[in-house]
């Protein structure tokens, strides 16, 4: 599989001047960008304004939440943008977080892996047209007589999807949750990937999805999302990375209960983790962020000159990785669109 290279845009930023910058990424080859969901402008219609301005880039979501739309919602919702993007979409889903689904739709958050599977058999249900029937322990549809009206009947998809089969991606850290990803989806969104130390923390799991997967799913995409800036003067751009790191690893959950944190632990920096979550939770973020190692950062990162670039690429590809979602560090559109055109060249074909 040639190695693909594309983007995750920025949801808390200006989206339609982010739009502009994808058109003239499409122009320089860039295959793929995703839009992520969070608490900010939803990305349905986001990601419906990308496909009226693109042509030939792929457009996915990076990600939906399970929990906030039904598994039919999401079907429908998916097998639209397909139709309006002309079979350019993938859907991307995940869990996110307690903060979000708890703090901000006021849903529990709970049995991620259960309802993950049960979604993805829904959606592949409705994209094949078939009347929606399913049993599971998170989802019912039709809902049973004894919990509604008894009035609901299997339905299916009115419209004819462009695809029977979109492809599904979907974002997952613990070793369940990727072992679950390698077995029933056509790819995977892993968040901070150090490719040196990906077969020690995810290479059990994966084989073991891998070990159930079914032949027809082809290959596993594995779209890592490394930031991006190639120069001989470019290594402060690190700095610019550690903010999100520290808010990541220290701030998005409480102790004991944060993905992120448990990812710096696996990779090694278990001490530098504690301490940047005891200082971010404290309300230290600048102690936070400086506390946030290079190491960490540069190893996550595509940022040097040519040639190590060059080198970090191999050790992407090397670990697995077949879709570079490089995000450019910069604040000038042109500079973004030439890395990502130097990153074009750097890649294998």
């Amino acid at each position: 599989m040639a190695m693909k290279i594309g983007l995750t845009l920025n949801y808390s930023g200006d989206f339609k001047e982010a739009a502009d910058h994808v058109v003239e990424l499409e122009k320089v080859g860039a295959d793929i960008v995703l839009m992520p969901e969070a608490y900010s402008y939803d990305a349905v219609s986001q990601l419906g304004y990308l496909a009226a301005k693109t042509n030939t880039i792929e457009l996915g979501s990076g990600v939906f939440p399970i929990y906030t739309r039904t598994p039919t919602l999401l079907a429908m919702t998916a097998a639209g943008l397909d139709y309006v993007s002309d079979g350019r979409f993938q859907l991307g889903i995940g869990t996110s977080g307690p903060q979000v689904i708890e703090g901000f739709h006021g849903l529990p958050f709970d049995a991620p892996l259960g309802r993950t599977r049960e979604v993805v058999d829904i959606c592949r249900q409705v994209w094949r047209r078939e009347r929606v029937n399913h049993n599971g322990k998170h989802y019912q549809v039709p809902l049973p007589a004894e919990r509604g009206t008894g009035l609901g009947k299997p339905l299916q998809l009115i419209n004819h999807p462009v695809r029977e089969r979109i492809p599904i991606s979907i974002a997952a850290l613990g070793p369940k949750n990727v072992e679950l990803t390698a077995e029933i989806a056509e790819s995977w969104q892993p968040i901070f990937f150090y490719p040196e130390k990906a077969k020690s923390v995810w290479g059990e799991a994966l084989d073991a999805g891998m070990a159930k997967r079914d032949p027809e799913l082809g290959t596993l995409d594995v779209m890592a999302g490394p930031s991006l800036a190639i120069g001989d003067d470019v290594d402060d751009r690190l700095e610019w990375l550690k903010p999100q790191l520290a808010l990541y690893i220290g701030g998005m959950g409480a102790k004991g209960r944060n993905f992120y944190h448990n990812l710096a632990t696996r990779y090694g920096f278990g001490e530098v983790a504690d301490r940047i979550q005891d200082l971010y939770l404290g309300g230290n973020k600048k102690d936070a962020i400086a506390a946030v190692p290079d190491e960490l950062v540069r190893s996550i990162s595509l940022v040097g000159p040519r040639g190590f670039v060059a080198e970090r690429v191999a050790a992407f590809a090397e670990a697995g990785v077949t879709t570079l979602l490089a995000t450019p560090i910069s604040t000038d559109r042109h500079e973004s669109v030439r890395f990502v055109e130097q990153l074009r060249e750097l890649v294998p074909s």
